[in-house]
């Protein structure tokens, strides 16, 4: 099979192609030429491994498999968790892919990883507070979000992750910070230039790396540090 059906069979149960244009779907598997989509979504429609809905444009894959227990989320570079100074990334960076046993679905969801230590006590879905280098899960079909939610949000043109609060007698949108460290609210009028991205759904944690090193074999250790040389070995044996 060509690898660029290879990569579409990836993805079609997890993004919904049909809404996106051919130069869309190329980028998000690394394709230069978007006129060559179309040729390989039909050889796949004629191998029976995908199946097109001529009314609605769906399109979906017919096979069972492997995949088919996982979903794709894509990743939109970071966000930060502290002070609001990194720039949102509109540009995707990849797929995160996680069992439906984890999460399951894809459709509105996006993942962006976290950047800081300002929501290191949060409490998403009641239990996971986000580290630096965790993913952040969020539906971005959710724009208006309810006191207490925790939001992606865009402050001129930064990307930061807090608690939302909106004080109505105050008219004022508060954001909070969670953590270990003293790190002030950020107020914004409603009329600012501001911006919900979505709501934090789920939050995929990062191995940390000491977990990383109590779990590695002495095999695994000695293959991340390379071959050692006759010299090096002279010189361990001398000490």
């Amino acid at each position: 099979m060509h690898t660029i059906q290879e990569k579409l069979l990836k993805i079609i149960n997890d993004v919904n192609l049909n809404k996106m244009s051919l130069r869309q779907i190329a980028r998000l598997i690394g394709e230069e030429h978007p006129q060559k989509i179309t040729h390989h979504l039909s050889q796949l429609e004629k191998k029976k491994l995908i199946k097109i809905d001529k009314n609605s444009g769906n399109i979906k894959k017919v096979v069972g498999g492997f995949d088919n227990a996982f979903v794709n989320i894509p990743i939109f570079g970071c966000a930060d968790c502290g002070i609001a100074n990194m720039f949102a990334d509109e540009n995707m960076e990849g797929f995160l892919k996680i069992s439906k046993k984890i999460i399951n679905k894809a459709e509105g969801l996006f993942a962006v990883m976290a950047k800081g230590s300002s929501m290191n006590k949060a409490k998403v879905n009641g239990k996971f507070n986000i580290e630096n280098g965790d993913y952040v899960i969020v539906d971005k079909e959710v724009k208006n979000p309810a006191n207490g939610e925790y939001v992606l949000s865009i402050i001129d043109e930064a990307a930061n992750i807090k608690r939302y609060f909106f004080d109505k007698e105050n008219n004022q949108i508060a954001l909070i910070s969670e953590s270990t460290e003293k790190f002030p609210p950020i107020y914004i009028h409603p009329e600012d230039k501001f911006a919900v991205s979505g709501v934090v759904r789920s939050v995929i944690k990062a191995p940390r790396e000491e977990e990383l090193w109590q779990n590695a074999s002495a095999q695994d250790i000695l293959k991340e540090l390379g071959p050692i040389s006759k010299k090096e070995v002279e010189y361990y044996e001398n000490l």
